[in-house]
């Protein structure tokens, strides 16, 4: 998938991200994160998801070394922790400190994990995320958790325009207004939480569908947000998920999409930092 950086001057920094890829989140145990990602990669896996908040990014860059495979062939996106994002400097800090525990010389795609509690800092922190694009420090820079009021303000200062938006987007939370917003800006959705947390996971409807078309429960919510055009990452630390959610590629459910859609009732399973001020 294309993401770039919209501009007074056109796109910029273009680059082709995976549209699929593995989520890290919760994987705090030691060598958890570090088995996950190499059972990922042996599967065919090209995108990896994790941020400062998970506490893994070292294991994350543990796991690539140890697989051998070459730094152009993973795409890793993370995150600048909230309580990190308090101002210019220290975003590109703690970009650095991010590059230092990836042991990489690049990060794919840097992202704001949430917007900044306090307003006055949202600024400097984007104008710190901009110098690290500048640097070549990383790829592509975008945002998470951020909501329409959120990104439409980013129209009055941001040189660059963030290539991405990562929210929790499901079969029971569609977000249509936001999705638009985010697209007019530039950026594409990046999903996380395709089964709400596993909240969802037993819902009878989602259960019927899968039963119609062959595959599990989890394979429906996970293609639904990749056929929506999100990058999806779904997060699993089991060898077996891990190996069925990939397949949820090869799952059809264009048959079923009006059924999916009819889901949607606005249900948030964890944090929303998007209706925030």
């Amino acid at each position: 998938m294309r993401i770039s950086h919209n501009t007074s001057e056109g796109e910029l920094y273009v680059h082709e991200v995976p549209q699929f890829g593995l989520g890290v989140f919760l994987m705090s145990e030691g060598g958890e994160c570090k088995n996950s990602v190499l059972t990922a990669l042996e599967c065919g896996y090209t995108h990896i998801d994790t941020a400062r908040a998970y506490n893994n990014e070292q294991e994350v860059g543990q796991a690539l070394k140890e697989a051998g495979v070459d730094r152009e062939s993973v795409f890793i996106t993370t995150k600048l922790r909230r309580t990190h994002a308090t101002g210019y400097v220290d975003t590109i800090e703690h970009c650095k400190k991010s590059l230092e525990l990836l042991d990489t010389d690049y990060i794919d795609l840097y992202l704001v994990h949430a917007p900044p509690e306090n307003p006055e800092h949202r600024i400097p922190v984007w104008k710190g995320m901009e110098y690290c694009l500048e640097q070549g420090w990383v790829k592509s820079i975008g945002v998470s958790n951020y909501g329409i009021a959120h990104l439409e303000a980013m129209k009055e200062y941001a040189t660059y325009l963030p290539s991405v938006n990562q929210v929790e987007f499901n079969p029971w939370l569609q977000r249509p207004n936001l999705m638009a917003a985010t697209a007019d800006v530039g950026a594409k959705v990046m999903a996380y939480s395709p089964l709400a947390r596993g909240h969802k996971v037993d819902d009878p409807e989602l259960a019927a569908i899968a039963e119609r078309i062959g595959c599990t429960p989890a394979q429906v919510a996970i293609k639904f947000c990749y056929d929506s055009g999100c990058i999806t990452i779904p997060k699993s630390s089991n060898p077996d998920r891990i190996r069925e959610n990939l397949a949820s590629l090869d799952v059809d459910i264009s048959g079923e999409m009006d059924a999916i859609k009819a889901m949607e009732c606005g249900y948030i399973s964890g944090w929303d930092p998007t209706t925030e001020d």
